[in-house]
């Protein structure tokens, strides 16, 4: 690994950092070359013993180093670049301290340097080849010196002590490396696990449904992400740096109230062109920060999931009165039963006990099919032919309607109408439209007057049930059909939600059409026999 470091084409920043300052040293030490072999207090450093040796090595070392400075720049051979200019120096020290021993010292002192940037940038083998490479000239030249000039005074000791600091200083500086190398790509994988999880949280804040705002304590906007653009009525724009006093001003009045009061109880905000009622929530980021993450919250998602938490419960509770109801329901149609075969009992009254009979079998369907709606059940449909079926619905139906309740009258072709439906729960759905249509659809001071009207639409059989009332306002239209919404204080809002939903599992449709000569319309789309079998 390290030698792969070490022979690397590019180097990264650091590397390159270090081998410019190396070559900044080399020139550095050119220059006090020159300036003990050119300047004009050169005689402060003794008489030079080879002047002409000195001067030529001075003149070889100077533009060396601007070369191997250049080298250096192009950033690539990091290895052979080390070797290289570490072996010109050695040269050039071993020269230099030959040709004026009285600066020998200072010269071997400054390739300490030399020696340790070598161990330093390369592995430990080219390091210790470097130092042992230094030491051997040391110590060559000193023999040299002592071939050349037997008197001349330079204790070997000295020489000794050198050769053995290149070779420690060589070992400590490559451990420095090695542990500097080491915490370098430390760094590296850190930064990038930390830059990988910031593009992470960012990600996954930016697709949250739920709006996330970062305010500073400016009212400066920070961070934003795509749902609370949404909310905000800004989507696509580009809302960081400004002010949330300009973007929102009843959501920058709310967050100076929360920074005041840390009162979170507050009621939904309209926010946005379209008015979208959203609920905020503030939380400070940091206790020394008046930095403040706002989350904004659909009021609607809210309202959906709850509304989703109660009909679960309502199913269960649902579930459990329909079996409730069950057994009294058995009990009164099985006495119904037993008084019809009296035979004391009257024509009239036995009208009377048939009708009862009836409306108990008709009130049995209705709960089998809340017990199917709260189980999920599928329906099971069947062949039925609905003009005759909305005729029968109706004649049993105005026997317990009192005259002075209203009208309700069947209109339709003569002939068949067929469709696939489970009859139990079309029944449950024309009870409850026609009921409604009898409440709520008339005028003050008129009687309700409610027709059933079938016929066929675009090749679909439908169901009309019309009313002579005001009609529905269309900002209503919207939550007609959501449960528990209504507008009746008597109403428990769930009436027309479990029509449509018995509608869906039939794979029907129920809308609300309006009617063109005034008053409503409520329409039930049923799937045609051969569209049912083809689908």
């Amino acid at each position: 690994m390290a030698r792969r470091t070490a022979e690397a084409l590019p180097l990264d920043e650091s590397v390159r950092r270090e081998v410019y300052f190396f070559g900044l040293y080399r020139l550095l030490e050119a220059a006090l070359l020159a300036l003990i072999f050119f300047g004009p207090e050169s005689a402060l450093f003794g008489t030079p013993r080879l002047p002409q040796l000195g001067a030529a090595v001075t003149l070889f070392y100077l533009p060396a180093s601007l070369a191997l400075m250049l080298w250096a720049h192009q950033g690539r051979a990091l290895r052979w670049y080390v070797l290289v200019g570490t072996a010109v120096d050695i040269g050039v020290a071993t020269l230099a301290a030959h040709a004026h021993p009285a600066a020998a010292s200072g010269i071997a002192m400054m390739l300490l340097f030399n020696v340790g940037s070598a161990s330093l940038l390369l592995p430990l083998r080219y390091g210790m080849s470097a130092a042992m490479l230094a030491a051997a000239a040391l110590l060559g030249e000193y023999i040299w010196n002592r071939v050349m000039d037997p008197g001349a005074a330079q204790p070997f000791a000295e020489r000794l002590m050198f050769a053995v600091s290149y070779g420690a200083f060589a070992g400590l500086t490559w451990l420095l490396g090695r542990q500097m190398r080491t915490q370098q790509a430390l760094a590296a994988r850190r930064g990038a696990e930390v830059a990988d999880m910031a593009a992470l949280n960012e990600l996954i804040i930016r697709r949250m449904r739920t709006g996330v705002l970062l305010v500073d304590a400016n009212r400066q906007i920070r961070m934003v992400n795509e749902a609370a653009l949404l909310l905000l009525g800004q989507s696509g724009r580009d809302m960081s740096g400004s002010d949330l006093a300009q973007v929102s001003p009843p959501l920058a009045e709310r967050l100076a109230a929360w920074r005041r009061d840390h009162d979170p109880d507050h009621p939904p905000l309209a926010l946005g062109d379209d008015q979208i009622e959203v609920l905020p929530r503030f939380v400070q980021l940091m206790a020394s920060s008046q930095s403040t993450l706002v989350f904004l919250d659909d009021a609607s998602v809210l309202s959906r999931r709850a509304e989703s938490l109660t009909l679960a419960a309502m199913g269960r509770f649902s579930a459990s009165l329909a079996h409730e109801i069950r057994n009294p329901l058995a009990a009164i149609s099985y006495a119904t039963q037993l008084l019809e075969e009296s035979r004391e009992i009257g024509d009239a009254d036995r009208r009377l006990l048939q009708i009862v009979h009836q409306q108990c079998q008709r009130t049995n369907g209705i709960v089998e099919s809340v017990l199917s709606l709260a189980r999920r059940e599928r329906a099971n449909p069947e062949h039925v032919d609905l003009a005759q079926f909305v005729r029968r619905f109706v004649e049993d139906y105005r026997q317990v309607l009192p005259e002075d309740n209203g009208s309700l009258k069947a209109t339709g072709p003569s002939k068949p109408v067929p469709a696939m439906v489970d009859p139990r729960h079309l029944q449950q759905v024309l009870t409850v439209l026609v009921q409604n249509a009898l409440t709520h659809g008339y005028l003050p001071g008129q009687a309700p007057r409610v027709s059933v009207n079938v016929h066929v639409l675009d090749g679909a059989p439908v169901i009309d049930v019309l009313d002579r009332g005001p009609g529905i306002p269309a900002g209503v239209l919207t939550q007609l059909f959501r449960p528990f919404f209504t507008t009746s204080e008597t109403g428990t809002g769930l009436g027309l939600y479990i029509a449509r939903e018995l509608c869906h599992a039939n794979q029907a449709s129920l809308d609300y059409v309006g009617a063109a000569g005034g008053g409503g319309c409520f329409r039930v789309t049923l799937s045609a026999p051969q569209g049912l079998l083809t689908g």
